[in-house]
């Protein structure tokens, strides 16, 4: 079993992708797929697993409409189903950067907001991204 953090995220990506073109809910998909909505959640997050490939994640990707040896060739590096195209934003972005970025985009968008209330904002930002693994 391929235990690339990358591939895995990559995989998570694509998950998620496939299932908003859909246009299903996270509990949607789940009860399609038959699984538990921590099941969809972990895969769509990219979460690595332990020993051995869930048999909850080809039962995502098959809910899907994805063929049989897709999520190998994903975490293999390959592209998944439907076009969709791997963009790495790790490479291109800079947490420090993007916080600065971020702040200063808040400043100019927001008339009466606080300072505080502006870092706020970024930090939550910030966290959405690193929780889905982008920076």
């Amino acid at each position: 079993m391929i235990r690339d953090p990358e591939g895995w995220a990559r995989l998570g990506q694509a998950l998620a992708s496939a299932r908003r073109a859909l246009g299903l809910t996270q509990e949607e998909l789940a009860a399609q797929a038959d699984v538990g909505l921590g099941s969809v959640k972990n895969a769509e997050a990219g979460t690595v697993p332990k020993a051995r490939m869930p048999y909850t994640v080809p039962a995502i990707a098959k809910a899907l409409g994805w063929p049989d040896g897709a999520v190998d060739n994903v975490l293999d590096g390959g592209a998944p189903p439907g076009g969709w195209a791997d963009v790495s934003v790790r490479k291109h972005v800079d947490a420090e950067r993007l916080e600065a970025d971020l702040t200063h985009a808040y400043v100019r968008a927001s008339d009466s907001a606080t300072g505080a209330e502006i870092k706020a904002a970024t930090q939550a930002a910030l966290d959405v991204l690193r929780q889905h693994g982008l920076i």
